[in-house]
C-alpha cells in the first residue's frame, strides 16, 4: 500500500515536469518564429514611367523638319479631317508584313460649300498595307470671296510622299505644290472718303518643294549606337511679279552616347538666292552655314547641354557669328515638376516666302534682310500630373539685331514694306512670357491652350509695328460618341499699331505719320463631323461665328461670319 503510494506520486510529479518541459518548449518556440501578423506585402498599381535616359535619343532638334503628313491649313477654314478612335477594341494578332492587306480606311474625299462663295474640295489617299512602307499623296482647293470689292482668296495644295523603313535607316520623301492667291483688296481713302487703291491687282504665290531625310533607327539593344539624320529641302516660289526665291538647304546631325554622355554636332547649308528685292541688282545672295558642336550630360532627373552655334553669312554680304548653346533641365519631382533654363543666339535667314506666308501683301522690291538673335536668356517650369494634365511656363529676355517690321508704303499704302530695328550693340530688346497647357478631362474631352505675351524696347521705330503684345489660342474637342466629333478653337490677339498716312488726291499731304491703333479681336469657331455610315460622314465648320469686323494688318479686314458644310467619304 505504502510502495503503491510512493508510485503514483511519483508518476504524478514526472507528468507535471513534462507539461512544464512542453510549455516552455511552446514559449520558446512562439518567441523564436516570425510573427506574421506583423508582415506586410505592399502592392503598387504598376506605372510604365521611363526615364529620361532611356527615351528616345534624338538629341538635335531639326528646326527645318516639315512634318511627315503636312498638316493642309487652310487659315479661315481649319477643316482637317476628324476622324479619331476612342474606344477600346479587341487587340488582334498582327500577321506578317505583305501577308495580307489591311482595312485602314484614312483615305478619303472631302467636298464642301458655304457663305462668302466658299467651294472646298479635298482627297487624301495612302497605301499602309503593310509596317515598313508607307505612300501616297493629297491634293485640296479652296476659294473664298468676302463682301468687299476683289475680296478674293484661293488656295490649292497637291504632293505626294512616301517613307520606307528599312533594317538600319528610315527614309522619308515628299514633293508637292502649293498655290496662293489674292487680291490687294485694302481700302485706305482720301480725306473725302474716295478710294486710294481704285486697281486692287491680283496677286499670286506659286510653291514647288521637295524635301527628303534619311534617319537612323532606334535600337533597344544598342543604346549608344552612333544615331545620324542627313537631311535635304529645296523649293523655287514666285509672285505674279518680279519677286522669286530659290533655296537648296542639306542639314544632318550626329550623336553619339555612353552612358550618361552625349556627344554630337548639328550641321546646316542653306543655299539661298532672291530676285526683285530692294538691292541695286535687283538680285540677292543670301545663304547661310551653320554647325552646332554639343555635349550632353544625361541622367534620371537632369539634362546638361553645352555647345556652341557658329553661323556664317555668305553671298553679297558676309557676316561671322559664334553665339553660346547652354541648357539645363531638371527633375524637382520627377514626372510632375521640372525646371529648366539656358541660353542660346542664332541667324534666322530673311526669306521673300516666309514674309508673305505671313503677311501677302508685301509691296515690291521688299528690303530682305536676316534677323540676329544676338542673346536668349530663358528659364521656366514644365511638367505632368499622370497622362490627363500637361504645362509649360516660359520667360525670356532676347536681344535682336535687325527685328523684322510690316509698315504700310506711304505711296502705296494697300503694299506692305519690311521694316528693321536694332542694330549692333544698340539692339531692340524683347521680355516675354510664354505658357501652353493640355488637358485630358477624360476619353470624351480634350482642352489646350498657348498664352504669349510680349514686350519690345525698340531703338529706332517708334511701335513694334503689327506685332500684339497678347496672344493668347484654346482649342478643345468633343468626342460625344464613335460617330459624332466636336471641335472648337478660340483666338485673341491684343492691340498692335500701325503707321499711317493722310492723303489728298492719292497723294500724300507731306504730314508725318500717326500711331493707328488696330483694336484687339477675338474670333472663335467650331466644327463637327458625324459618321452617318462607315463610309459616309457630314461636316460642318463655322468661322469668326461672334461676326467680329476686324482686322490683322492695315486696311485689310477678315471675313465675317462665314459657314461650310459638305459631305465626306472614307474609303
Amino acid at each position: 500500500m505504502k510502495l503503491n503510494t510512493v508510485f503514483k506520486q511519483s508518476a504524478i510529479l514526472t507528468l507535471m515536469l513534462g507539461m512544464g518541459v512542453g510549455a516552455y518548449a511552446q514559449k520558446r518556440d512562439t518567441t523564436d518564429r516570425p510573427v506574421t501578423l506583423d508582415s506586410f506585402d505592399i502592392v503598387r498599381d504598376y506605372r510604365p514611367i521611363l526615364a529620361d535616359a532611356v527615351k528616345i535619343r534624338r538629341s538635335p532638334d531639326m528646326s527645318n523638319k516639315r512634318e511627315y503628313m503636312p498638316k493642309l491649313n487652310y487659315g479661315n477654314v481649319p477643316d482637317k479631317k476628324l476622324d479619331i478612335n476612342t474606344g477600346l477594341s479587341e487587340l488582334q494578332i498582327m500577321e506578317t508584313p505583305f501577308s495580307r492587306i489591311m482595312d485602314h480606311k484614312s483615305n478619303y474625299v472631302k467636298f464642301g460649300a458655304g457663305n462668302y462663295n466658299t467651294i472646298l474640295g479635298e482627297a487624301y489617299f495612302a497605301v499602309e498595307d503593310y509596317e515598313d512602307i508607307r505612300f501616297g499623296g493629297f491634293a485640296k482647293h479652296l476659294s473664298q470671296k468676302g463682301n468687299l470689292e476683289d475680296q478674293k482668296f484661293s488656295r490649292q495644295e497637291i504632293g505626294i510622299f512616301g517613307r520606307r523603313i528599312l533594317p538600319k535607316f528610315t527614309l522619308d520623301g515628299l514633293i508637292g505644290y502649293n498655290g496662293y492667291g489674292t487680291r490687294f483688296y485694302g481700302i485706305p481713302t482720301n480725306q473725302d472718303g474716295s478710294t486710294i487703291n481704285p486697281t486692287r491687282e491680283a496677286q499670286r504665290f506659286n510653291d514647288i518643294y521637295f524635301s527628303g531625310e534619311l534617319t537612323s533607327n532606334y535600337d533597344p539593344a544598342n543604346e549608344d549606337a552612333l544615331s545620324y539624320s542627313v537631311k535635304a529641302d529645296a523649293y523655287t516660289y514666285k509672285d505674279k511679279f518680279e519677286a522669286g526665291e530659290n533655296s537648296v538647304a542639306l542639314s544632318g546631325y550626329l550623336n553619339k552616347r555612353y552612358r550618361a554622355f552625349n556627344a554630337g554636332a548639328n550641321v546646316a547649308l542653306d543655299y539661298n538666292g532672291l530676285k526683285g528685292v530692294n538691292t541695286s541688282t535687283g538680285k540677292l545672295n543670301n545663304s547661310i552655314a551653320s554647325i552646332n558642336p554639343y555635349i550632353r550630360f544625361k541622367g534620371d532627373n537632369y539634362n546638361i547641354t553645352l555647345g556652341a552655334n557658329i553661323v556664317s553669312e555668305f553671298g553679297d554680304n558676309s557676316r561671322f557669328n559664334v553665339f553660346p548653346e547652354a541648357e539645363v533641365d531638371f527633375a524637382l519631382a520627377p514626372e510632375y515638376f521640372y525646371i529648366f533654363g539656358g541660353v542660346t543666339g542664332n541667324v534666322e535667314k530673311g526669306s521673300f516666302r516666309d514674309f508673305t506666308r505671313i503677311n501677302p501683301y508685301l509691296g515690291p522690291n521688299a528690303n530682305i534682310q536676316n534677323t540676329v538673335e544676338r542673346m536668349n536668356i530663358y528659364g521656366g517650369i514644365k511638367g505632368n500630373a499622370g497622362a490627363t494634365f500637361g504645362y509649360k511656363v516660359k520667360g525670356f529676355y532676347r536681344k535682336v539685331e535687325s527685328m523684322a517690321m510690316f509698315v504700310n508704303n506711304m505711296e502705296t499704302p494697300f503694299n506692305f514694306d519690311l521694316v528693321y530695328d536694332g542694330n549692333g550693340d544698340d539692339a531692340v530688346k524683347h521680355v516675354g512670357i510664354e505658357g501652353e497647357i493640355n488637358v485630358r478631362l477624360s476619353s470624351l474631352v480634350n482642352l489646350g491652350g498657348r498664352l504669349n505675351i510680349d514686350q519690345y524696347t525698340m531703338v529706332e521705330q517708334e511701335e513694334a509695328w503689327h506685332m500684339p503684345k497678347m496672344r493668347l489660342a484654346a482649342n478643345a474637342r468633343f468626342n460625344i460618341s464613335e460617330k459624332l466629333f466636336i471641335d472648337a478653337e478660340a483666338l485673341f490677339h491684343g492691340n498692335a499699331y500701325a503707321q499711317e498716312f493722310t492723303y489728298l488726291n492719292g497723294v500724300p499731304d507731306g504730314n508725318p505719320y500717326k500711331k493707328e491703333t488696330i483694336p484687339s479681336f477675338f474670333d472663335l469657331s467650331a466644327g463637327a463631323e458625324y459618321k452617318a455610315t462607315k463610309y459616309l460622314g457630314v461636316f460642318v465648320k463655322a468661322n469668326n461665328m461672334l461676326n467680329t469686323e476686324y482686322q490683322r494688318y492695315l486696311y485689310y479686314p477678315k471675313l465675317g461670319f462665314n459657314i461650310l458644310g459638305g459631305l465626306n467619304f472614307s474609303f
